[in-house]
């Protein structure tokens, strides 16, 4: 009997002890709760105090709280921006804990400081995006967007006093929805497809004067040519007459005998019949035994 009650009071006192004593890691902080309600915090931001500690036992309780940051991804939605285009916006946010009392107080939990951050959250993006044309959201500056929602989602839970840092704001993807984004790219390959053939026709015009102008500065190149090549041929021919002159004027008979062999030469080729009188003056060098006329 006294063993069984020495077994008992044994496990008694370690029951006791274990309610007694709790242990926080670096990665969290902890809550001390005393009937219900919150009156000290263990290994909080700024007072780092992990490891073993003490509380009083069936009366206090304690909530861990996670000391990292946090992420909440909220859901892709739609926003209208300041030219009434709809946009589907995908965002998320990365907080953390540094005041895990009004944290409690605040939202409770996790659960209930994602829904106070969607709300805000939604609340910030439609503030900043319907005052910027689409755009700009689509395609504009994204990184200074991101900053104008930080500072709103900032503004907003130092108002509320949350217990919560903002670390970072994050805007995924910011596009246009389905169907309006095709009727946009059907719009816009319309516009292009104009554009291109706009271009074409230009270019088909620029074309066709380049092309003309090709074509009058060949004739008048031509033209110039045959200019020179007849100017040319005439001195020519003046020089070989002038020279024809001079030879004749120097030795007439050599000139005339030298005149007859051309002729010769042009008008009897081989195996051409010709038929002549024999007295034809076309022939007096043939029937001189002297060569002379």
């Amino acid at each position: 009997m006294i063993r069984t009650l020495g077994i008992i009071l044994l496990f008694g006192v370690v029951f006791v002890g274990l309610q007694s004593v709790y242990t926080v890691n670096e990665l969290q902080q902890a809550l001390i709760l005393r009937v219900g309600e919150p009156v000290d915090a263990v290994n909080e931001v700024g007072d780092e105090d992990p490891g073993l500690h003490f509380k009083l036992p069936f009366i206090m309780d304690v909530l861990m709280f996670d000391k990292r940051n946090l992420e909440f991804d909220m859901q892709p939605e739609e926003i209208q921006a300041s030219d009434q285009v709809r946009l589907v916006v995908d965002a998320f946010l990365r907080y953390r804990i540094v005041n895990p009392l009004r944290f409690y107080q605040t939202v409770g939990d996790e659960r209930g400081a994602q829904s106070r951050l969607r709300s805000i959250m939604d609340d910030s993006l439609r503030g900043v995006i319907a005052s910027i044309p689409s755009q700009e959201v689509v395609s504009g500056q994204r990184a200074e967007l991101m900053d104008r929602v930080q500072t709103a989602v900032e503004d907003q839970v130092a108002r509320q006093d949350l217990g919560i840092e903002v670390i970072d704001v994050r805007i995924l993807r910011a596009d246009l929805p389905q169907q309006i984004a095709e009727r946009v790219f059907q719009r816009m390959r319309s516009e292009r497809e104009q554009r291109a053939a706009q271009i074409r026709a230009v270019g088909a015009q620029e074309a066709q004067e380049i092309q003309a102008d090709a074509d009058r500065q060949g004739l008048i190149i031509r033209a110039e040519a045959r200019a020179e090549s007849e100017r040319t041929r005439g001195e020519g021919d003046a020089q070989r007459a002038a020279i024809y002159a001079a030879a004749y004027g120097r030795d007439p008979e050599f000139y005339a005998f030298y005149r007859s062999m051309i002729a010769y030469q042009e008008a009897i080729g081989a195996g051409t019949p010709i038929v002549v009188a024999p007295d034809s003056e076309f022939f007096d060098y043939f029937r001189s035994e002297t060569g002379r006329n």
